[in-house]
């Protein structure tokens, strides 16, 4: 009786922990996006070019975004973008709230705020400025720009502005022209890892199911 009762207690130890570890594992919500808007002057892709993808994940209360362009694209800083490498919104966002990790070498990644409306993209009031590259093309840099929001959630940073846009990237092409590139379509979401907690809690209860049946089978 003893060994059945200890068989139990493992077996919903075991099962607490996979649902556990799925719980700290996982983050809350994830959304991708595409740049696939082109506005550079004399085009910066042909048609149905993805520019590059916007990933945002909820952290708990921070929002964690990911800018990747593709490849052979780098982040330029033209006026046509405001100089702004990324241009975004964010509702019941202040500057304060936005911190910027440093992945480009030898140079500096801020976020600014401001009117932002360069070239026809649209109303912006948040962007992610390199601060020390200068003008154009000439110190462009393909490393993902990442930067962190504290207390918001993925829908406060994904409003469509006045034109419809959602994100705006400032690129040089592999053709060498320059320009904004802009998500005005809607985001692809992953699953909800609440999902899989059920299926983790579904498998300690067939777990906890088999361990009846047996001891049933030998009273």
């Amino acid at each position: 009786m003893m060994r059945n009762s200890n068989g139990m207690g493992r077996g919903l130890l075991i099962a607490a922990l996979v649902v556990a570890g799925l719980a700290l594992a996982i983050p809350a919500y994830a959304d991708s996006f595409d740049f696939t808007s082109d506005h550079c002057t004399g085009g910066c892709g042909d048609p149905g070019t993805i520019f590059g993808t916007v990933e945002l994940i909820q952290n708990g209360t921070t929002v964690d975004v990911t800018v990747d362009l593709a490849d052979g694209y780098s982040f330029a800083k033209t006026g046509s973008a405001d100089d702004q490498a990324f241009k975004f919104n964010a509702t019941g966002v202040v500057l304060g709230d936005i911190t910027v990790d440093q992945t480009v070498l030898g140079q500096t990644l801020a976020a600014t705020t401001g009117a932002l409306n360069g070239d026809g993209t649209g109303n912006f009031s948040f962007g992610i400025e390199c601060t020390t590259c200068g003008g154009g093309g000439s110190d462009a840099f393909t490393d993902n720009i990442v930067f962190h929001v504290a207390d918001a959630t993925i829908a406060d940073l994904t409003a469509p502005n006045n034109l419809g846009n959602l994100f705006v990237a400032d690129v040089l092409a592999p053709n060498e022209n320059t320009g904004p590139v802009d998500v005005s379509g809607p985001g692809v979401p992953t699953p909800e890892p609440a999902s899989l907690l059920l299926l983790g809690a579904g498998l300690a209860g067939i777990g906890l199911s088999q361990w009846k049946r047996r001891k049933a089978g030998q009273a």
